[in-house]
């Protein structure tokens, strides 16, 4: 017994090793953790709160907050954004393996607004050409989703949806999901975002909730948990964003109005079980010390709301 017991542990030790010197490779290359397609609840944060920073700080402070998932927004690059429609997709290419070397996994990116001014045909067109490009952009930088911002303007509506419309095919053969968001104008409540979800009718065109610019975008009036049952059936995904009047979403998740526990609860019975869930926003902070611990409950708050703590 005693030499069974002294070859299965020699044996333990031997197939240890060897799996260590397989999965190490991957780890130093900084491999994401996880695989979207298998965990129910992705949990990230946008590069937002790290605006005025170039984008490796916001990747450092969103893995040393605890995430495993980031999103792709605001930074210091020209243009403001990491992913642009004059940006390359080298330019993409890099910054998502700089997240990767981070163990994160690139869950989505902002798209913004297109150029769809001109009447007719032709601003479709130079819509569907300038999405194509943010399009090829998010493929090369590993993105999976690009937040679509609308318009406000309604001269330009049927344009902009026209486009998106055009697009979805192609964003799903480079396995790139499209989503509009609550942004104000034309698609500030949940009526207006699903009924234009309706009109495209595409499956690869869905919508992230955005609970702060519920509030916002209607100055305190409407709130999210009274508007979230309006988009059952369309939610693939959320902007965790917070709000305190009289017009304030640069707020920490948990220190505002929004009653996520009670949101998230309206999402799910409406057919959201599971997606992403990005940190849009955080509260100011005095140094980066204190926008890491802001992350991190941020995380902790979301974790709690689907029971992953």
């Amino acid at each position: 017994m005693a030499n069974q017991i002294s070859r299965r542990q020699a044996l333990g030790q031997i197939i240890g090793a060897a799996a260590a010197t397989v999965v190490a490779p991957a780890v130093l290359r900084g491999a994401p953790a996880d695989d979207p397609k298998k965990d129910q609840w992705q949990i990230g944060c946008f590069t937002r709160p790290w605006k005025d920073d170039p984008y490796t700080v916001a990747f450092d402070a969103i893995a040393e907050a605890g995430y495993r998932y980031v999103g792709f927004m605001t930074t210091k690059l020209p243009g403001g954004y990491i992913i642009t429609t004059r940006s390359s997709p080298e330019q993409a290419a890099k910054a998502g393996e700089e997240a990767r070397k981070r163990g994160l996994t690139v869950l989505a990116a902002w798209g913004g607004g297109l150029p769809v001014a001109k009447a007719g045909a032709e601003g479709v067109a130079s819509g569907v050409a300038a999405l194509h490009r943010l399009i090829d952009n998010a493929n090369a930088g590993g993105v999976g989703t690009l937040l679509m911002g609308g318009t406000t303007k309604s001269e330009e509506y049927d344009n902009y949806y026209k486009a998106i419309e055009e697009c979805c095919d192609y964003a799903a053969e480079k396995k790139v999901a499209l989503v509009m968001k609550p942004h104000g104008g034309l698609n500030s409540t949940g009526p207006q975002c699903k009924k234009t979800i309706e009109m495209v009718n595409k499956k690869n065109f869905r919508l992230w909730y955005d609970p702060g610019n519920i509030f916002f975008y209607s100055a305190g009036a409407l709130d999210p948990v009274t508007d979230a049952p309006s988009v059952a059936g369309v939610v693939s995904g959320m902007c965790v964003k917070d709000y305190k009047p009289p017009m304030d979403v640069d707020v920490t998740p948990g220190d505002g109005k929004v009653n996520f526990p009670r949101v998230m609860d309206e999402l799910r019975q409406g057919g959201f079980t599971g997606g992403p869930l990005v940190v849009e926003t955080l509260g100011p902070a005095d140094d980066p010390k204190q926008k890491i611990a802001a992350a991190k409950k941020a995380r902790e708050l979301v974790e709690r709301m689907v029971g992953k703590a």
